[in-house]
């Protein structure tokens, strides 16, 4: 039999009042949560937990080590560390033939216009294809990868060597040697680098790199929820019921074995969950806003990276204060970028301070996902608290 609550092709049927001990919302009275229909449509019919990172150990790890290829170089922090290193090693190679300041910025800026082709075609052929790549073995990995290297550095330097060339006479084949060699040589540096810098993110210990890493619940959120389901069963066994299903959904997505990245969509999603219950329990002091739009949904983030700073909000936003407080969560597309945004209010007595582990663990796994691509900004405005995060699409 379909639930109510979820089957969106069931009547709506009006809000039961919140159980005599908590604050009950007054029709009408604040800003109050209306979940979209999509939400109430999400599919998520089974609550059952699936393996955790603690059963399946190996299993996580060799997933982890399948998606994330060597090649990942599609992004704007490694194209630009490869081209700041080339570029130094022209420079200071150039040191020990330049004859004066005049004749180094020369020899500079001619290896600089061979050199440069070379190392974004190279980027860009491993980038397009990292994943036929990540399948070889490492040894021909690092074949295929110096061998490309030999072929982009030839293709790149070929203008400038038949423009530099003498009018009678074409480049010898010494010549074309140069760059062929030392496209093979940054090749296996890069490649080198590449094999540290994805070591360097999958840690043996995957058990205590996860549970650094991601968010958990709060045990005495889980306390509090169970107690307001019980208080629930008597009067809306129905709501009790949708209380329990949001509950199981958040535990099985904080201790379920991880994914690699989830989209914007489903982190939303989540947190709508949890402020679903977190509603039923405060009431009318707490009132929350959704601005999302739907194309900035598409993002790919790290799995849990919405609900910690949603439950930061409301321990620090909205329990210490008497009144409530809102919160606003906003998503949109700016300049090809999708932009999250959790505003929550600061009450007049300070909450007990955090230690800033939430924030910190968003900060690092947006880092390791998306490099210098990503954006994080946390800071107090006024009487709001602001989290801005940047991604690309």
């Amino acid at each position: 039999m379909p639930n109510p609550r979820l089957d969106p092709t069931a009547p709506a049927t009006p809000d039961v009042a919140a159980p005599a001990h908590e604050p009950s919302a007054a029709p009408g009275a604040g800003v109050r949560t209306t979940l979209p229909s999509a939400f109430r449509s999400t599919g998520f019919a089974t609550t059952g937990f699936g393996l955790t990172v603690f059963d399946a150990l190996s299993e996580v790890e060799a997933r982890e080590r399948a998606e994330r290829s060597v090649f990942d170089v599609c992004h704007v922090g490694v194209v630009l560390r490869a081209l700041l290193f080339v570029h130094a090693v022209l420079a200071i190679g150039a040191l020990f033939v330049a004859t004066g300041a005049q004749s180094w910025v020369l020899l500079v800026a001619l290896g600089s216009s061979a050199a440069l082709p070379g190392v974004l075609l190279w980027l860009l052929a491993t980038c397009g294809l990292k994943r036929l790549l990540g399948e070889l073995p490492a040894a021909a990995q690092a074949a295929v990868a110096i061998m490309l290297g030999a072929a982009c550095g030839l293709v790149g330097a070929m203008p400038t060597l038949w423009l530099g060339a003498d009018a009678a006479a074409a480049p010898s084949s010494f010549v074309w040697l140069a760059p062929a060699a030392a496209g093979a040589g940054f090749a296996a540096v890069f490649y080198m680098w590449l094999q540290l810098r994805t070591e360097a993110t999958l840690p043996a210990d995957t058990t205590a790199r996860l549970a650094e890493l991601q968010s958990r619940i709060r045990p005495h959120f889980l306390f509090n929820t169970l107690n307001t389901a019980l208080a629930l069963v008597r009067l809306d066994p129905a709501r009790a019921e949708g209380v329990l299903e949001d509950l199981a959904e958040l535990f099985r997505v904080a201790i379920s074995d991880s994914a690699e990245s989830v989209s914007l969509a489903d982190e939303v999603e989540l947190a709508q969950r949890y402020l679903a219950i977190e509603q039923i329990r405060f009431g009318d002091r707490l009132a929350v806003q959704w601005e999302l739009d739907a194309e900035a949904g598409a993002a790919r983030v790290p799995p849990l990276l919405l609900q910690p700073l949603i439950e930061n909000a409301v321990r620090h936003g909205i329990e210490p204060a008497a009144d409530g407080g809102t919160i606003r969560v906003r998503t949109r597309v700016k300049g090809g970028r999708a932009q999250l945004a959790v505003v929550n209010t600061v009450p007049d007595a300070p909450s007990r301070p955090g230690n800033g582990i939430a924030l910190r663990n968003v900060r690092e796994r947006l880092r390791l996902m998306h490099d210098v691509a990503a954006q994080f900004d946390a800071r107090r405005d006024g009487g709001f608290y602001r989290v801005q995060i940047g991604i690309p699409l």
